[in-house]
């Protein structure tokens, strides 16, 4: 948005009492001076000029104000102030193609899509200068595009912290950004814009010259590129020539061999010849060769064969045990669901297990904390529940008279003592009690035994023999 200063008229209140007549034209030219909007650039020249030319007005005061109000920078430059010889720069150097295409489009000027660049620009040079013509939002693009650099700029209140800041700008490389915001800024004044033009117009010539010395080693690199194609295709040809006569050649040989071997074999030549032997003697050392080649790998790829067969046979083991092990569990939930649903009877008012007749179990080993269940789910089948900890705090001495005492035996293999098993499997071979070993100390397995124990007779059940 254009930044406007409006000199204010109020430094001439009052001059009516002090100031003769004859120099009231020249006070109110001065007011309506300093009423004027001023907007910097070539504006404010003319400005300046035209005060200057004023002749000297009687105030002091008015005339310091004056002078002071005219010797300050007041807003940015605008791209349609500035000489059309500045426009071609600008747009060149602080414009790419495809903004200057999208502003032209939005103006109406659909041929700027398919124009060329040159033709672009040329576009833009000529509606630079037309205010109400294109020139607003060129004005509106080029600052949104520096913004920053404007930014930057906007630090600098003389026009020697300008120049230092242009200067500055070019040791970095940063020239279309600076060379919009130094030209616009406040402080910029004609000898700057002179001085900047021509750093810029030099860059110009030394880019020209750069991108001339490019074309020229792209020419060159084009040309090399395009010898060392021909090479490589005659290269290629005659990789090609020569393994298909190579390829000729092996075949010949090989034919030749065919018949020199079907030739001896019928009897032709009992003694070959020298160079006979020595092909004869290089045949039969590739084929050594081969043949060892070959034991080789199929010695390794038996050690890799017998690894697989190992590596599956413990597969298929693994495998089996898992599929025993799912058997049993499901087993144990079928049993644990069917207890579980008797005992969910709704039309039972006293639900019972499975009956197992008066039957004294002797539960060897389990956690202590399950014991209290599954004492009750034998007592309710009508079991009598005898326990022994397997020696953890029970002596072994009683387990004989325990086992004496019971028809049949318990125990959970993976929570019993070793020796607690050993002497459990020897008194029972000794007394022939049947002895029901637990797939785990677990209550679904326990409900599984005495499913079991009802649906058998003790003959059924495993015994032990010496």
């Amino acid at each position: 948005m254009c930044e406007h200063r409006y000199i204010s008229t109020e430094i001439t209140s009052g001059l009516d009492d002090v100031m003769p007549d004859a120099i009231l034209i020249d006070r109110n030219a001065i007011t309506s001076l300093l009423s004027q909007p001023v907007s910097g650039g070539p504006k404010l020249d003319a400005l300046r000029s035209n005060a200057m030319s004023l002749p000297p007005v009687g105030d002091r005061e008015m005339s310091r104000q004056l002078e002071g109000l005219l010797a300050t920078p007041t807003g940015r430059g605008k791209i349609w102030d500035f000489s059309t010889h500045l426009h071609c720069s600008i747009i060149g150097t602080c414009l790419s193609t495809g903004e200057l295409r999208h502003i032209l489009s939005k103006l109406g000027l659909k041929e700027a899509t398919i124009a060329s660049e040159h033709e672009v620009h040329a576009s833009g040079v000529l509606i630079a200068s037309r205010r109400h013509g294109g020139a607003k939002l060129l004005h509106k693009a080029l600052d949104r595009r520096h913004r920053l650099s404007i930014n930057q700029f906007d630090k600098a209140k003389t026009t020697e912290e300008v120049c230092a800041s242009w200067k500055e700008a070019m040791q970095r490389g940063e020239i279309p950004g600076a060379y919009w915001a130094a030209l616009t800024h406040p402080a910029t004044n004609d000898a700057l814009v002179r001085d900047i033009f021509a750093d810029v117009h030099m860059l110009s010539h030394l880019v020209g010259a750069a991108n001339r010395a490019d074309i020229r080693r792209l020419q060159q690199l084009e040309t090399e590129k395009a010898e060392l194609e021909a090479k490589v295709r005659r290269q290629q040809q005659q990789l090609r020539d020569a393994v298909v006569a190579r390829d000729v050649t092996i075949q010949e040989l090989r034919h030749a061999l065919e018949e020199r071997i079907v030739h001896e074999r019928s009897g032709g030549a009992e003694h070959p010849s020298e160079p006979d032997q020595r092909t004869l003697a290089d045949l039969a050392a590739d084929l050594k060769r081969r043949l060892a080649t070959a034991e080789t790998r199929c010695e390794r790829l038996e050690r890799q064969l017998q690894t697989c067969r190992t590596a599956l046979e413990a597969e298929r083991i693994t495998r089996t045990e898992i599929e025993k092990q799912d058997n049993e569990l499901r087993d144990e939930l079928t049993e644990l669901e069917a207890t579980l649903t008797e005992i969910a009877r709704p039309d039972s008012a006293d639900p019972q297990l499975p009956r197992l007749s008066n039957l004294t179990l002797l539960y060897v080993g389990g956690r202590q904390a399950q014991i209290g269940h599954l004492r009750q789910f034998a007592e309710r089948s009508g079991a009598t529940f005898l326990h022994h900890d397997g020696g953890v705090e029970e002596r072994g001495g009683i387990l004989q008279g325990l086992v004496s005492r019971a028809d049949t035996v318990l125990f959970p293999v993976d929570c019993v003592s070793h020796a607690a098993m050993l002497l459990v499997k020897r008194i029972c071979r000794q007394s022939a009690k049947p002895m029901l070993p637990l797939r785990s100390a677990g209550l679904a397995s326990f409900c599984a035994a005495l499913n079991h124990c009802a649906t058998s007779t003790p003959s059924s059940l495993p015994v032990l023999r010496d």
